[in-house]
């Protein structure tokens, strides 16, 4: 598929008509939050709303508006029967008749905000199960179910990342505020030679994760350490280089903990469907992301992504096959 044309286009060549719906109704509602963004400094909806979500997690004020944003969009169409939000307790039902069902971070990288570095939005799109009233089963599905996921990335160019099952694609807003194929049909290096974790937190983790980081440290290793540490402190941000760049990213579990941190529904399992599509890989540090059976709407979950080799030999150190 050439470069230059438009989402819609894509959508109609790829997809039916109501995930095009879906797809297209977060990406109108994204272009809605990137023009939020680009003048947040300006406007009073920078720093925090003074209120928690569901997970406990300070709310920041462009969180709540990018949510407002995202449902006022799926909304307008008829496609989208129920949402799953960061900053929703509970399911959300939005069209009775509707075939799908949204997972989505609205505003990925929340601590970034105030700084202007890179945030973004992850979603994850199922084909609905239930017949009746819309319930926590039809989100409770594997990763490998997925219909389509994606994220955009809010930085110096603002850029749609899709996979509706038959590869990863990205698209480039235009000034004319529209979604353009930019980078069709990506390929994530087989190795990498950048890993991506907050090591402020080595103390908090198993000697296994402390046992990799130093493994990329190693100096003169062959064949191409030690790797380079870059961490921006946003998923979207910091999955967008490892998919063009290749390398890792981890979020371990801390010790004595086997959840992790990051949320299943609406960012491990978007962003690994995407890797993966891709030719890379992604795992809890056990299974496969994408073959964890969810059981709860808000799950949290450890992640090793990235690159497939570099991935494969993060595994083998930190479940001790080899020696670090």
């Amino acid at each position: 598929m050439s470069k230059g044309i438009s989402l819609s286009k894509y959508l109609e060549q790829n997809t039916n008509e109501q995930l095009a719906e879906v797809i297209e109704a977060i990406a109108q509602g994204t272009v809605a939050i990137n023009e939020k963004v680009r003048v947040a400094g300006l406007s009073d909806i920078v720093g925090v709303a003074g209120t928690t979500n569901v997970q406990g997690e300070t709310v920041q004020k462009l969180d709540l508006l990018a949510n407002d944003i995202i449902i006022e969009y799926l909304q307008k169409g008829n496609a989208c029967a129920a949402l799953v939000s960061e900053e929703t307790d509970a399911v959300l039902p939005l069209k009775a008749n509707g075939s799908y069902v949204v997972a989505i971070d609205p505003l990925d990288g929340s601590s970034n905000i105030d700084i202007a570095a890179p945030i973004g939005t992850i979603f994850a799109i199922w084909k609905r199960k239930s017949q009746g009233e819309v319930n926590d089963s039809d989100f409770l599905q594997k990763g490998k179910e997925l219909a389509a996921a994606g994220y955009v990335l809010f930085g110096s160019s603002t850029i749609l990342m899709l996979s509706v099952g038959n590869g990863t694609d990205a698209f480039t807003l235009s000034a004319e505020g529209k979604y353009l194929l930019s980078h069709p049909k990506l390929s994530i290096k087989k190795e990498g030679n950048i890993y991506s974790v907050n090591q402020g937190n080595m103390f908090k983790y198993d000697e296994r994760i402390i046992d990799f980081i130093n493994w990329c440290d190693a100096c003169n290793a062959a064949p191409n350490r030690p790797f380079g540490l870059r961490y921006i402190g946003s998923m979207v941000g910091d999955l967008h280089r490892t998919i063009l760049k290749g390398g890792i990213f981890f979020y371990p579990a801390n010790k004595g903990e086997k959840k992790g941190k990051l949320r299943l529904l609406y960012e491990c399992i978007p962003m690994s469907f995407l890797v993966t599509q891709a030719g890379g890989a992604s795992s809890n540090g056990e299974i496969p992301i994408l073959e964890i059976q969810p059981e709860e709407i808000h799950e949290r979950t450890a992640i090793f992504i990235g690159s497939e080799k570099t991935v494969e030999q993060c595994l083998q150190i930190i479940q001790q096959k080899v020696s670090a």
